[in-house]
């Protein structure tokens, strides 16, 4: 991917996607996992619940687990998971869901692309009833995983921005189709941008959903939503409510 003609050189986000498998600990079945390669390490965000936080990696896993999944160390799981497809150790962002992640909806707009699996089993509200059960604020697998990808670099700021934009376009997404909720409680984002110089020439310092890189993002992560909410509303026969 490329910044527009007549835009300042920046780097280029060069990825593979690959469709694998892994084996669930629990039975010893395959479960598909999408792995994400970058050609050089770049610059994350992601709340995930492996390498989560702000970071460089050169990797980004989505594995499929069981609606019913137990285990309570899904970090740990997902190290064992990047070990067993030979990933290199510690570098790269790990989410898990149990949507069936081979339905995973891809969208692009003006170089920025999202792909994204989506799970709908427990919509809910993000400011619900402060007298959750203790359960309700654990992690669950159905969750909607949106992994990022952006051609220039973003600033420490911008790369927050871009989270809050993803997340609103994929709320207005959800809303749209009619989804009673904002997201599940255990939906995931990994932002990944180029590395680079961290100057003002050559990065961008803001990812609003009016700027440019924002807009793009915000489209881009709309369309992907909106296309996987579709196909779990098919897949289920009826709307995800």
């Amino acid at each position: 991917m490329a910044g527009d003609a007549g835009s300042p050189a920046v780097p280029s986000l060069t990825v593979k996607l690959d469709r694998l498998e892994h084996r669930d600990d629990g039975t010893g079945q395959p479960r598909a996992a999408l792995v994400w390669r970058f050609a050089a390490p770049v610059r994350m965000i992601s709340s995930a619940v492996l390498g989560g936080g702000l970071a460089r990696g050169e990797w980004v896993i989505n594995a499929g687990v069981a609606q019913d999944y137990r285990r309570d160390d899904p970090a740990g799981h997902l190290s064992e998971i990047a070990a067993e497809l030979g990933l290199p150790e510690g570098g790269g962002a790990g989410l898990m869901t149990a949507a069936d992640v081979r339905q995973m909806c891809g969208a692009s707009d003006g170089g920025v692309r999202c792909d994204a699996t989506v799970g709908l089993s427990y919509p809910t509200w993000a400011a619900a009833s402060g007298d959750l059960p203790t359960r309700a604020a654990r992690w669950h697998p159905g969750t909607v995983n949106l992994v990022c990808l952006l051609p220039v670099r973003l600033s420490d700021a911008a790369l927050v921005n871009a989270v809050v934009t993803a997340t609103e376009a994929k709320s207005q997404a959800l809303l749209e189709a009619g989804v009673p909720g904002t997201g599940t409680a255990s939906d995931a984002i990994v932002v990944c941008c180029p590395d680079g110089p961290a100057d003002r020439g050559s990065q961008a310092e803001y990812c609003g959903p009016r700027s440019q890189w924002g807009a793009r993002l915000a489209r881009a992560v709309h369309a992907a939503v909106a296309e996987g909410t579709a196909r779990y509303a098919v897949r289920w026969s009826e709307p995800p409510i």
